[in-house]
């Protein structure tokens, strides 16, 4: 099931996956093999909940580790960002134009998204709508929700 799709991430996102790649071979696989091992010397392993529990930590490690993997192999860094335009790796300050609310937003690969930091993903609604304008644009939203405008008021 491997797909030839590009990864777009900014260089703090490949570090990121880099480090949660480097934590989960170094630290956990080894953690489980021992948890497997310590379990395998409780005996009988089909009535063990130990060895179950250490065994799908292992399967989900290991699934992790390799959709990690994948994600490096297929990364496309964004380096360089044109902050004349809206662009994957850009911060961009919009005002909603129906109540003059204003959110920045970083721009980031859909791998990297994070609402809740104010990353969103350069597939999301808004993102679609704003990428390649540049400041003052204003633009309509197609979303779930419905339809609304947004200005661009600033790229960094």
């Amino acid at each position: 099931m491997s797909s030839t799709k590009e990864i777009y991430l900014t260089e703090e996102g490949l570090e990121e996956i880099k480090k949660e790649l480097d934590v989960l071979k170094l630290e956990r696989r080894p953690e489980i093999i021992q948890a497997l091992k310590d379990a395998r010397a409780l005996g009988d392993l089909s009535e063990n909940a130990e060895y179950d529990a250490a065994r799908n930590d292992q399967a989900q490690v290991e699934a992790r580790i390799l959709e990690l993997e994948q994600m490096i192999e297929k990364a496309v860094v964004i380096k360089d960002v044109n902050k004349d335009v809206v662009s994957i790796g850009t911060r961009v300050t919009i005002e909603y134009v129906e109540d003059s609310e204003r959110e920045e937003y970083s721009i980031v690969g859909s791998k990297e998204a994070d609402p809740f930091a104010n990353k969103i993903s350069n597939e999301s609604p808004i993102a679609k709508a704003i990428m390649g304008m540049g400041v003052g644009a204003v633009v309509s939203v197609d979303s779930p929700n419905g339809k609304y405008d947004v200005k661009i008021v600033q790229i960094a």
